[in-house]
């Protein structure tokens, strides 16, 4: 049997993962990690680090496995955080999620439980892990969880060959429920607690609040696109893909101003809260942001033409392959499914590789293209790469 550290976060997710792997006769240890600890813009009440610190006890105690605490924050702070103010101060859509899974959850977190003498490192992620033997050599596989509601595969989409060697996603092939019921009848005191929600160890923040510890405020203009703005209307039918990838550009002169905001930092294509203008048919959504100008544009109705675009492309040095022997040669194309954030569908999307990166074309126009954001494309259940999207 092998020794496994899980991660024990003070969710029920990870909980259920220790007690099935101690279940299966494993050395089993369970690790805290307390990644931050300013609560600027974190909304009250929403599980600061404390309380899910006393829950991973609680459910070690009642596992009767070892407990430890390691603080991360340093890094945590330089790798996740540091890098989210950088994105959003250049007006663009980072996923601090994505990047605390690569670079904290599998990297630091996985050296610690190494120094432990650990053969694998556990967590709670609804997602699975396959391998198999090519040419003598193992391959390992990310697959979907089992739960297609709660499968986070995405999060985990820039994952290496060497992290996934460690890991286990004990979980995996669960649905939600089944957890809960398992907690339930192991008396873990985590059973019914709620589920995390907003930025990894942060939590749930009012963001620009939380950004303003280091992006100052400061007052700009709203534009208003109408929907028969000559850039839509010119927009060829049979465009190339680096044409339908260039997001719509526009300036103040191509609409009317509308209102004001507190800088264009703090919103994102595709939001339609925080804009403080009402008295529409329809919803007023933002369709671009200019930080350099400070100015944000808008159009009504989900329905929007500057909502949509067919195409996106990743930079050669964001694209990241799991199996780097997947890799696309220059003018190669494949036919993957794509998704561009957590829990959307997976959509139909033609992979091609050119010099200057690798464009994703869709059969279907794509909803909130951000730039910042990634995009993750599968192979049936298996999750075969990822990339930053650039434009």
């Amino acid at each position: 049997m092998a020794k496994i550290v899980v991660g024990l976060s003070g969710g029920v997710d990870s909980s259920v993962a220790a007690y099935l792997l101690k279940e299966q006769g494993h050395e089993v240890i369970g690790l805290f990690m307390r990644n931050w600890h300013d609560t600027t813009g974190t909304l009250e009440g929403d599980c600061p680090w404390y309380d899910d610190q006393v829950f991973a006890e609680l459910v070690a105690k009642r596992l009767d496995i070892p407990f430890r605490f390691v603080d991360l924050s340093e890094e945590y702070r330089k790798r996740v955080v540091d890098y989210m103010f950088s994105e959003y101060e250049q007006g663009r859509t980072p996923n601090p999620d994505v990047l605390c899974n690569r670079e904290i959850k599998f990297d630091v977190f996985l050296k610690e439980a190494l120094k432990m003498g650990a053969d694998f490192v556990a967590t709670g992620h609804y997602c699975q892990k396959a391998e198999q033997t090519i040419d003598g050599k193992t391959v390992y596989s990310l697959l979907a969880g089992a739960d297609k509601n709660k499968d986070q595969s995405y999060f985990l989409c820039q994952l290496t060959q060497e992290q996934l060697k460690y890991a286990l996603f004990p979980i995996g092939h669960l649905q939600k429920p089944e957890v809960r019921q398992i907690a339930q009848e192991q008396k873990l005191a985590t059973a019914k607690r709620k589920d995390s929600q907003g930025i990894c160890f942060v939590g749930k923040v009012d963001l620009p609040v939380f950004l303003q510890q280091q992006i100052a405020a400061k007052q700009g203009n709203i534009h208003e696109i109408l929907p028969s703005w000559r850039g839509y209307q010119n927009m060829p039918t049979d465009a190339d893909v680096e044409t339908l990838a260039r997001p719509f550009s526009y300036t103040v002169r191509d609409g009317k101003k509308i209102g004001t905001h507190n800088g264009a930092h703090f919103y994102t294509i595709g939001q339609r809260k925080g804009l403080g203008i009402g008295g529409r048919k329809e919803s007023l959504f933002i369709i671009a942001t200019d930080v350099k100008d400070n100015v944000i544009y808008v159009g009504e109705g989900d329905n929007h033409p500057g909502l949509y675009r067919k195409a996106l492309r990743i930079l050669p040095q964001q694209i990241h392959w799991v199996n780097t022997t997947e890799y696309m040669e220059v003018g190669e194309s494949r036919r993957y499914m794509v998704r561009i954030r957590y829990r959307q569908p997976l959509q139909a999307a033609q992979l091609i590789q050119r010099s200057d990166g690798l464009y994703i074309l869709f059969d279907e126009p794509q909803r909130g293209i951000a730039a910042g954001q990634f995009a993750a494309w599968y192979d049936g259940e298996r999750l075969a790469g990822s990339g930053v999207i650039e434009k």
